[in-house]
């Protein structure tokens, strides 16, 4: 071989070593030839174990309706999901695993406002997007990130909204909080208290939990003494059960209103009776088996066929994270990258649902779909919607 020779083949010998390192850099990691690679952290042993098992069942649900249609652009969907206990410590031990070990292409509804914080760092080094985390922290899509994309209206802007309204409602003559003291809580204090600004009103009394307490004696007897008429709860399923149920057994009945954090149907089916009453902002229906809307009753017998287990409000966030992830990824095309979604999203609109969830929007400089919120109240055992969304 010629010394011209030697040097074309050298040439094109790294010409196709730079083409195809190209190409490896322009394909984003979890996606192959015939599938996409989703990943999820759930609380599936921990407090919050009620809620994430429904979620993982929701998204598997959709999953399993996608796979059998053909999948995306031919690609079917592959979900790996992580237990996290709701602890964030190993909420990054799970993006860690899921993130560079099974190469996913997007973490879908990753529970708690604490473990997305926590893991969110892993993924973005990653360029691995945070879609639809189940936690309606701000931080979700503030400060803006191209990787964040968030669904929920926030604890802050749900009881910012609500909480006056429905304190004028009452009449509430001194409006107090029992809240957890975490990122989840003191969102949920925030709005309460910028809130009650617009109605001239101070909380008159606070009170905090750590995560996973269990004994609200103490926070109860402190509310009552202060003779609080109205209670704002940042509270999630066996805190609220707890408290309410506390209240009740010692003759303190005041109003109590949570966050979206303590709408579901566990509430009322644990708490029984004693949960009458209780407030909560929300978007989507709870689907009961019996419920009057012909297609939230034929979704919700499916789910209960599938799974052996009624449907709640968090089997529909799953369902619906799974839903928009796939319309995003097909709007995307056949070349799915990161890039490819991301451009995809930032002109998306995902119009309103059967269950009652309003129109989402995003654009590069948007975020979160929408931010509107109503309420529901537990009337004989189930929720009922009892306001419109909220402005």
């Amino acid at each position: 071989m010629t010394q011209r020779t030697q040097a074309l083949a050298a040439t094109l010998c790294a010409l196709g070593l730079s083409l195809a390192t190209g190409a490896a850099q322009a394909q984003s990691q979890g996606v192959s030839k015939d599938t996409i690679t989703l990943g999820s952290i759930q609380d599936l042993s921990g407090p919050l174990a009620g809620f994430g098992k429904q979620i993982r069942a929701g998204m598997q649900l959709r999953v399993e309706e996608l796979n059998e249609q053909g999948g995306v652009n031919g690609r079917r969907i592959n979900l790996l999901v992580e237990d996290s206990g709701y602890d964030p410590k190993r909420a990054v031990l799970g993006a860690q695993k899921l993130v560079n070990q099974d190469k996913i292409f997007a973490m879908v509804g990753h529970i708690g406002t604490a473990s997305n914080l926590a893991a969110m760092p892993v993924q973005f080094e990653k360029n691995v997007v945070n879609f639809f985390p189940v936690t309606a922290a701000r931080e979700m899509y503030e400060p803006f990130h191209r990787l964040k994309y968030s669904f929920a209206a926030t604890y802050y802007d749900q009881m910012r909204l609500a909480v006056p309204k429905l304190a004028k409602e009452k009449s509430a003559k001194k409006v107090c909080s029992l809240y957890q003291d975490d990122e989840f809580g003191l969102e949920v204090q925030r709005g309460a208290e910028e809130g009650l600004k617009t109605i001239n009103v101070t909380m008159a009394e606070k009170t905090t939990f750590k995560r996973g307490a269990t004994d609200f004696a103490s926070q109860v007897a402190r509310l009552k003494a202060a003779e609080c008429d109205f209670v704002v709860l940042g509270t999630l399923i066996r805190e609220t059960i707890g408290t309410i149920a506390t209240a009740r057994r010692s003759g303190y009945n005041p109003t109590f209103i949570g966050s979206s954090g303590a709408y579901t149907d566990l509430i009322h089916k644990l708490g029984g009776p004693a949960m009458n009453g209780l407030y909560a902002t929300m978007t989507v229906q709870n689907p009961y088996l019996d419920e009057a809307s012909q297609p939230i009753r034929f979704w919700a017998n499916k789910y209960k066929t599938k799974f052996n287990d009624d449907p709640t409000v968090f089997s529909v966030y799953g369902y619906m994270v799974v839903d928009s992830f796939i319309r995003a990824a097909q709007k995307a095309g056949n070349n799915l990258t990161t890039d490819a979604f991301v451009k995809a999203m930032d002109s998306m609109v995902i119009p309103p649902d059967i269950f009652g969830s309003p129109e989402m929007r995003f654009t590069a400089q948007q975020r979160l779909g929408s931010n509107l919120s109503r309420m529901s109240q537990i009337q004989d055992g189930r929720w009922k919607v009892v306001s419109d969304y909220m402005k």
